[in-house]
């Protein structure tokens, strides 16, 4: 835009220059125009007075541009007047009757030119601008595009990392939870395994001492009996009462820790079964949820990297337009900004 502006700028100021000139040589020169070139004038002035009045006529409108060359600061202007100067001598040399005719026609031929140098500026800036505007739009889009889908890749990648973290943690807890359902199982198989033999050596002993028990007390019980039907027949052999009255104390004594022993091993073995079975039904259920958990988050992270690989291929694509785009833009900056001419350069 600078560098359009400039040459707007040195371009007027030609323009400028050159209407003030041939507005200088119309205004005047015109008076002296008639009075030097009339074709009465000429017949009746001698050889000397037309050279006269040609070379005063010269004098004056070559002035007069040099003091406006030099108002302007406008090389052109002096290679004007130069050329003016050169002209007014040849036409009155050959006898031109209208020597400022060719002056004027110079003038009006170089306003021309510019003129139509500045149309063709005019419509040169005109596709310049709207490839500009048109290119930056594009640009500006296809930077917020592609900082908002790396943004969103970034987001997508993030998101599935952590999603799989969460399902790598899930299953390791997962893990844990079938390692110690198996630590339990086989706890609690080898629990009941002592159960079944203890249960089965305190009923087998018990057993035993209640049948010792049944025996002796039958054994006494028949003796005594015995003894009050025939208190007269002949003692062959005397029970020993008292000894067989503290051998059954003592095995009532052991039938009783016999039977607390197995009631405490079952009560044992019921509240193992039942902690077993509340353990087994809390791993069962956390399982679950953990694996439901993965499931999830697997399928979400899965859902996560296709979005990245689009977001991706989006990507390429938009940096590949925006590659294209910006080679264009480079184009039409260097076909649009171009350095202009200075005034002296053209004038050269």
């Amino acid at each position: 835009m600078e560098d359009h502006e400039a040459t707007v700028k040195n371009r007027a100021e030609e323009l400028k220059a050159l209407a003030g000139a041939k507005r200088a040589v119309m205004d005047a020169t015109g008076g002296g125009e008639s009075l030097v070139y009339s074709t009465t004038s000429f017949l009746q002035l001698s050889g000397g007075e037309k050279a006269s009045r040609v070379w005063l006529a010269n004098f004056e409108v070559v002035n007069f541009l040099r003091r406006l060359a030099h108002a302007q600061q406008s090389t052109e202007l002096f290679q004007l007047a130069g050329r003016i100067s050169n002209a007014m001598q040849l036409a009155a040399t050959a006898g031109n009757s209208d020597p400022l005719a060719k002056v004027k026609g110079l003038i009006s031929d170089m306003i021309e030119r510019l003129m139509n140098e500045a149309r063709e500026e005019a419509s040169h800036k005109a596709f310049c601008d709207k490839e500009y505007g048109e290119t930056k739009q594009k640009l500006d889009e296809l930077k917020y595009d592609i900082e908002k889908y790396t943004s969103k890749l970034d987001k997508a990648k993030s998101d599935s990392m952590t999603l799989k973290d969460e399902v790598a943690t899930r299953q390791s807890e997962t893990a844990k939870i079938i390692k110690s359902q198996a630590e339990a199982d086989k706890l609690r198989g080898e629990e009941y395994k002592i159960y079944v033999q203890s249960k089965a050596d305190l009923e087998q002993g018990l057993s035993g001492v209640r049948l010792a028990l049944k025996i002796l007390h039958e054994y006494y019980s028949n003796q005594a009996s015995l003894a009050q039907q025939a208190p007269d027949a002949p003692v062959l052999h005397s029970a020993a009462q008292g000894a067989g009255g503290g051998i059954i104390a003592m095995l009532e004594v052991i039938e009783s820790d016999f039977g607390k022993s197995l009631a405490s091993t079952e009560m044992t073995e019921d509240a193992a079964a039942t902690a077993y079975q509340r353990l087994s039904m809390d791993n069962k259920l956390a399982k679950k949820v953990k694996e439901q958990d993965v499931e999830f988050k697997t399928k979400a992270a899965a859902g996560l990297d296709k979005a990245a690989t689009e977001f991706a291929a989006d990507l390429d694509s938009m940096q590949t337009e925006l590659d294209a785009v910006l080679e264009y833009y480079a184009k039409i900056r260097a076909m649009c900004e171009i350095k202009p001419l200075t005034y002296e350069e053209r004038a050269a």
